[in-house]
């Protein structure tokens, strides 16, 4: 199927957005962006989290670690549904509880203003590079595979594609993209079940023979048990569980949603609704890149990773509806991710670094003024970064992505955690400090231990590279840090808070501000 062709299907769903867009914000206020009026029907956020959480990343990146991987990141998507238990039954009650806009606030309440900025410094630095990897991936696909052809820069597609994005949040924020995220998850999944199922009549398997040709070919081995390897399960079930805790528990764009719910008990629905839910999508994903795995051998295919995928979809192996199915699940895969991106990070500036709902002396339109500067700035933030992110050409976006969450919500584990389970009060003004040092010595760590990953992200002379190896060798042995970086990160951040720590009750800053606010219905 012709480029063009494709590029109309792409134009065609951004309409369709477009009119989602209007309708559902038409009447729209500063609330209505923030957190949805409070009034978000609790099915619609599960079913569109699934496409927030799982992005364009999961859509290509998980399929292509099969083939060098097997189902071994199936052990992290165990410690995922742990996590999901811990957000719901844990954190959402503390939200509630405190009928927070910014669940940063919390950290406010507990320690002070400078945690609290502190905390919403490293979701916003969390996620703005989380969200621009996942963004750079789907828009190089879009820029190799069909807009190379007619001649479409990358930049130039990239900017088209933010503005896009922009069209359609700028005015409805969390209460527009509540539906636009829902319908574009059905897209997503629809694409990932129509291809499995075509692949596998393609050739003449059903699920149990394709799992018995991948046994054989030991594509099916979950579970690894070296205690040395990076990927060993007890380390990816626990840099799972926390990473979860930390890129949906501690994160402003995922609970923004959440707690747009009205009621808890219906906010816990969602969640654990939804931790199933991406249970079986995940395990739907590892199995799409199994018959991918398979297809492309048996057709001859050559390439591996992040490529596999768009390669037999779009370059003739199957037929053009499949190529027009994965174009719409590809974008409907790339839009949740970024577009509740922007507007979690419009939020979280706005409320925890500006205070605008704190100064009360600005009006209304004043506050939509500053918001929608805010929220074209952060676009143009994304452009710059994921410019960047193809400068430096990255294999497997699935690494850098945990890996920066490894770093940047080690801190905020840290913070929560030291808030909740203890009852010491903290040197407020030395948090920031403590939170800048922690992911500092870990960085520093990781890259002694894992100097071959980062070989592969940057330059780096081969001699300088290998004195770093007979470090890490004397210092480490055989032992690789895994996806447990940022639990470590957390305990690394944890131990400073104890440091700058005193004896005192934590109760009695949170009893006093909550006596200030409304209250909110937990039931």
């Amino acid at each position: 199927m012709s480029s063009s062709v494709l590029l109309l299907f792409v134009i065609g769903y951004f309409v369709i957005l477009l009119v989602v867009a209007y309708f559902t914000s038409r009447n729209s206020n500063n609330d209505s962006f923030f957190i949805g009026n409070k009034n978000s029907n609790w099915m619609l956020v599960a079913f569109g989290m699934i496409g927030t959480s799982l992005s364009g990343v999961t859509f290509v990146s998980v399929p292509g670690t099969v083939g060098s991987a097997a189902f071994s990141y199936f052990q992290v998507v165990i410690g995922y549904l742990i996590g999901y238990v811990v957000i719901a039954f844990v954190l959402l009650p503390l939200y509630y509880r405190l009928n927070l806009t910014s669940i940063y606030n919390y950290l406010q309440h507990r320690f002070g203003m400078v945690s609290y900025k502190t905390g919403a410094l490293f979701f916003i630095i969390s996620r703005t590079l989380g969200a621009t990897a996942r963004l750079y991936l789907v828009i190089n696909v879009l820029q190799i595979f069909i807009l190379k052809d007619l001649g479409i820069s990358f930049g130039v597609a990239t900017f088209i594609i933010l503005l896009m994005i922009l069209l359609y949040t700028f005015e409805g924020g969390v209460k527009t993209i509540v539906y636009t995220d829902t319908l574009q998850t059905t897209f997503m999944l629809l694409g990932l079940v129509v291809c499995i199922v075509y692949i596998m009549n393609n050739m003449s398997h059903s699920v149990g023979s394709t799992l018995q040709a991948l046994g054989q070919s030991g594509l099916t081995k979950i579970f690894n048990t070296d205690v040395a390897s990076s990927g060993f399960f007890l380390k990816s079930i626990l840099g799972g569980m926390f990473i979860t805790i930390g890129m949906t528990g501690l994160d402003q764009e995922m609970m923004q949603k959440n707690i747009s719910v009205k009621r808890l008990g219906d906010s816990q629905k969602n969640m654990m609704t939804f931790s199933v839910i991406m249970v079986l999508v995940n395990f739907l994903f590892l199995l799409l890149g199994g018959v991918l795995f398979l297809y492309a051998k048996t057709n001859g295919v050559m390439v591996s990773g992040d490529d596999l995928f768009p390669t037999v979809a779009l370059k003739g192996v199957m037929p053009a509806a499949i190529s027009i199915i994965f174009i719409i699940a590809l974008i409907s895969a790339l839009f949740p991710s970024a577009d509740g991106a922007l507007t979690a990070l419009t939020s979280s500036f706005c409320i925890d670094m500006l205070g605008i709902k704190r100064r009360e002396n600005l009006s209304e339109a004043q506050r939509k003024r500053i918001r929608l500067t805010v929220h074209m700035t952060f676009a143009i933030i994304f452009f710059l970064i994921v410019m960047g992110f193809k400068a430096m050409n990255s294999k497997s976006v699935i690494d850098i992505i945990l890996k920066v969450a490894g770093f940047t919500y080690g801190p905020l584990l840290g913070l929560f955690a030291f808030g909740i389970f203890t009852k010491r009060t903290i040197n407020d003004k030395a948090a920031l400090y403590v939170c800048l040092l922690a992911p500092l010595l870990m960085l520093g760590l990781d890259f002694v231990n894992n100097i071959e990953w980062w070989q592969k992200q940057i330059k780096l002379d081969a001699s300088w590279v290998d004195g770093v190896k007979s470090l890490s060798a004397s210092l480490f042995g055989k032992f690789k840090i895994g996806t447990e970086l940022l639990l470590y990160n957390g305990i690394v951040t944890y131990l400073g808070l104890l440091l700058i720590s005193k004896p005192g009750d934590r109760n009695a800053r949170l009893t006093a501000e909550r006596s200030e606010r409304p209250a909110v219905e937990m039931e």
